[in-house]
């Protein structure tokens, strides 16, 4: 399961994080992001050996979605040695996401 990470847990799990992180900004009001979330919970799970998806509320976390420029939302971004490399914003299916992770993180 992807983990909520806040302000305060942001630099541990993410910058000081030992393997690639990819970002889910969502919103619980956000329909794309619920049709999105069971795809991103699969994905979490199966891929955890090698990498670490984790989610950030964009109501709860405003600073961090100011500090990543989030305009529109689901938005993954993708970071690698805590620096980041990319980000996609829109609706993603399984499959998607998946070819996103390994383009962008290999």
């Amino acid at each position: 399961m992807a983990k909520e990470i806040t302000s305060t847990t942001f630099e541990a799990e993410v910058l000081q994080a030992d393997k690639p992180v990819v970002i889910d900004f969502h919103a619980e009001w956000c329909g794309p992001c619920q049709k999105m979330a069971p795809h991103y919970e699969e994905l979490a799970t199966e891929l955890a050996d090698s990498y670490k998806l984790v989610k950030i509320n964009i109501d709860e976390e405003r600073d961090i979605a100011i500090a990543h420029a989030i305009s529109s939302i689901p938005t993954l971004v993708f970071y690698k040695n805590g620096e980041k490399i990319a980000s996609e914003p829109g609706y993603l299916d399984k499959s998607e996401i998946q070819a996103k992770i390994k383009q962008h993180l290999g």
